[in-house]
């Protein structure tokens, strides 16, 4: 029975979880009026290719992620090898760049008229011609790129956290290390990979702006088609819906693969365990060397090469509207979401009972929602509130009677606050974790209390968890494009609106000068993580 005080939380945490509920209430609701005849014509002209793609890029990423992310985090962790020390940390600066920039990159490096493929012909052979690079399976290489860090990340912390004991004992036994890597590193580091590679799926799901570049069609990019398209939200809807139940389904499977793992009790090892030398040291070191040269060295060279020769000349009054724009979002998201997390927080700590638990789980599913099943939703039930409310109420009033909620600022803000909530919930629950009951307890004591308390004892204790929770939404929100493109007010654009604007002309140059900037401001949060994961192994 929870008590009075307890209670009292019961209001804000619920209005939290309401915020997320809104948008999975109307997925569902949207089902009850269906348009026969866009289904139809979906059904016969786009629905299978989608169903197909969709799979298959599913398919391709996860079968790379897993194959690149294990090997690397295999490497890096259990041999030492030329290059290993600074290779360890250098494989996950590919987290900052987007997928989408990664897509224009290439797509225009590697295009019959980008500068590979015309030096090729130049002084190689001027009838040679590579394989299309706007095809499956360059969709998969670079989404592969991209995402690959999910899986390297886990791994590699759950190859470290096995210790010697283990892998010594099946050489012990006479296990090869290739031997001891099959029957006993991997098995036991299954559930760490499961988690990366759902986290990568889940990201191929949700992708908009990759697939965009490289013409692939999937369920993210008719979504956008059937809502510009047909005009249909409510097809919209119901196709963000499907989509939907494809992301729970993979959550699903994380949980129950991470409910399965078995902590490990020994002792993490500090040093490498295989030495590897002549033939295997170069191989390892060349490996690891391609994968970083060809997800961050060569696409940030190629950004900078056309900064330099185009961007660099859009250095204007627009740009630096662009950029205004974005850190305006990122700065208001990141507050907002940071003091609805930091409530979540305090009323998990303070009431810690079954029913504000399950709220506070509900608060933080929007991470699984993706940027355009989110957008839709929330624009659907932001339209019907228009046309029943706010319209009718604006005339009864002598206003305008015109739609104040669709396409305004508010909702573009609700949408990242319930997209990145438990982004934000994860670095303040670990600080707050931090702070022990009985410091609170000889403030009250001492007739420090309520918020005086929050200022002089939890605000100085929580506030490096609240920078890195603020820092990483304000990444992310410069970085998110679907719900940002279908969402933002009118004159509301930002350096992914721009990114997405120039790839779809084909302005490969012009979108390199908003694509490095996001780029550079991604690099923040990795080189946090890339400090605290020094500081968990060292």
């Amino acid at each position: 029975m929870a008590h009075r005080a307890q209670r009292r939380w019961y209001p804000i945490v619920f209005a939290i979880a309401g915020l997320v509920l809104l948008p999975l209430s109307v997925l569902l609701l949207s089902w009850q009026a269906v348009d026969g005849e866009i289904w139809a014509h979906l059904w016969q002209t786009q629905m299978p290719r989608l169903l197909g793609n969709t799979l298959t890029l599913l398919l391709g990423v996860g079968v790379g992620v897993t194959l690149l992310g294990v090997s690397l985090a295999w490497l890096t962790s259990l041999c030492e090898f030329p290059g290993r020390r600074w290779l360890d940390w250098a494989l996950m600066l590919p987290f900052a760049i987007p997928a989408y920039v990664l897509a224009f990159v290439f797509v225009g490096l590697l295009d019959f008229a980008g500068p590979l493929q015309s030096l090729l012909r130049e002084y190689v052979d001027s009838s040679l011609r590579l394989p299309r690079v706007r095809s499956t399976g360059g969709v998969i290489v670079v989404l592969v790129l991209v995402f690959y860090p999910y899986v390297y990340l886990l791994a590699r912390a759950a190859f470290q956290a096995q210790g010697r004991g283990l892998l010594e004992a099946a050489r012990v036994l006479g296990q090869s290390p290739w031997q001891a890597f099959w029957r006993v590193a991997l098995p036991v580091a299954r559930p760490a990979i499961g988690a990366g590679l759902a986290l990568a799926l889940m990201e191929t799901l949700a992708d908009f702006g990759a697939v965009s570049v490289f013409n692939f069609d999937t369920f993210t990019t008719a979504i956008y088609k059937t809502w510009y398209g047909f005009y249909s939200l409510g097809s919209a809807t119901q196709l963000a819906s499907l989509l939907l139940l494809a992301v729970a389904l993979l959550v699903y499977g994380e949980r129950r693969a991470r409910g399965a793992a078995r902590p490990m009790n020994e002792r993490p090892r500090g040093k490498a365990l295989y030495h590897l030398r002549g033939v295997q040291a170069l191989a390892a070191s060349g490996w690891c060397g391609l994968v970083f040269a060809c997800a961050f060295v060569i696409p940030v060279l190629q950004l900078l090469v056309w900064v330099w020769q185009r961007g660099r000349f859009d250095l204007d009054e627009r740009y630096v509207g662009l950029i205004l724009h974005s850190l305006y979002l990122g700065g208001l998201a990141a507050l907002l979401t940071v003091v609805a997390a930091l409530l979540l927080v305090f009323a998990r700590r303070l009431a810690p009972t079954r029913t504000v638990r399950s709220a506070v789980a509900v608060a933080n599913l929007g991470y699984a929602l993706p940027g355009s099943v989110l957008a839709v939703a929330l624009m659907l039930a932001f339209s019907y509130l228009d046309k029943t409310l706010v319209m009718p109420l604006s005339s009864l009033l002598g206003g305008a009677g015109k739609p104040l909620l669709l396409g305004s600022l508010a909702a573009l803000l609700l949408a990242y606050l319930v997209r990145f909530m438990a982004v934000a919930y994860g670095p303040l629950e670990g600080a707050l974790a931090r702070i022990r009951p009985s410091l609170p307890e000889a403030s009250r004591s001492l007739g420090v209390g309520g918020a005086g308390l929050f200022v002089r004892l939890y605000l100085p204790l929580l506030l490096p968890g609240v920078l890195s929770a603020a820092l990483l939404v304000f990444v992310d929100v410069l970085k998110e494009m679907p719900a940002t493109l279908l969402m933002r007010p009118f004159g509301w654009d930002t350096l992914a609106v721009r990114i997405f604007e120039m790839t779809s002309e084909g302005e490969w140059a012009r979108a390199a000068l908003p694509a490095l900037s996001v780029v550079l401001v991604g690099l923040l949060p990795v080189i946090v993580l890339i400090r605290r994961s020094a500081r968990g192994t060292g």
